[in-house]
């Protein structure tokens, strides 16, 4: 049986030095083309229309819940994730997850989901750069793996919540779709500079402002 994933991603997050993966980022960012908008209505790089509308439902909701400047929890990845596959409920999963054709598990523990809860609010830890908080919770949501299906694209919308709530949103977020894996703590911090270099030229293509 393969290693436990989650476990791994556990010790890479606790070893990574969030505060200098990244750079501070500039605050309020409104892009000339909304690349989250666009890339759901692809829905996530598939042709399913269907997938692309839900997910467009669940970006909206997203964004509702960000003005009213919601917490992020896993109730409320919850009401999203119904909306992403379009079904009237969905649970925290109930059992080990698997991913990469089944070469990275998750095991559900009993302390799982309490366990996810405590990364989602470390979201609103001003302390650590906007730019790795996104990125450290795209990953939670992908290495906890809290869903039965869809949670590479709650992850998406997870990270663009975070951001988000500080007033930016990205034109481009077609870069941050490359395989992660929950042992690769370079790999991680990695993400967080990427996120802090999207978030910058947006910034720079929305303002003409030089690099």
């Amino acid at each position: 049986m393969s290693a436990d994933a989650l476990a791994a991603w556990v010790q890479t997050r606790n070893q990574i030095d969030w505060t200098s993966a990244a750079g501070e980022a500039p605050a309020s960012i409104e892009p000339i083309v909304d690349g989250l908008t666009t890339w759901c209505g692809e829905g996530g790089r598939s042709s399913d229309l269907a997938r692309g509308h839900r997910l467009l439902a669940a970006l909206a909701k997203s964004r509702t819940d960000a003005s009213r400047k919601r917490p992020l929890t896993c109730a409320l990845l919850t009401g999203w994730q119904q909306l992403v596959l379009g079904v009237p409920e969905v649970r925290f999963r109930q059992g080990d997850a698997f991913a990469k054709g089944g070469r990275e598990r998750y095991v559900l523990t009993p302390h799982t989901e309490h366990d996810f809860e405590q990364c989602l609010r470390d979201s609103a830890d001003l302390r650590v750069p906007l730019a790795s908080r996104a990125a450290r919770a795209y990953l939670d949501v992908a290495f906890f793996h809290p869903f039965p299906d869809g949670n590479a694209r709650l992850a998406m919308l997870t990270l663009a919540y975070v951001l988000e709530l500080e007033g930016v949103r990205l034109d481009n977020v077609g870069p941050l779709q490359t395989t992660r894996y929950a042992d690769d703590d370079a790999g991680a911090a990695d993400l967080a500079t990427l996120v802090f270099i999207l978030i910058r030229s947006t910034h720079q293509r929305a303002t003409g402002l030089p690099p």
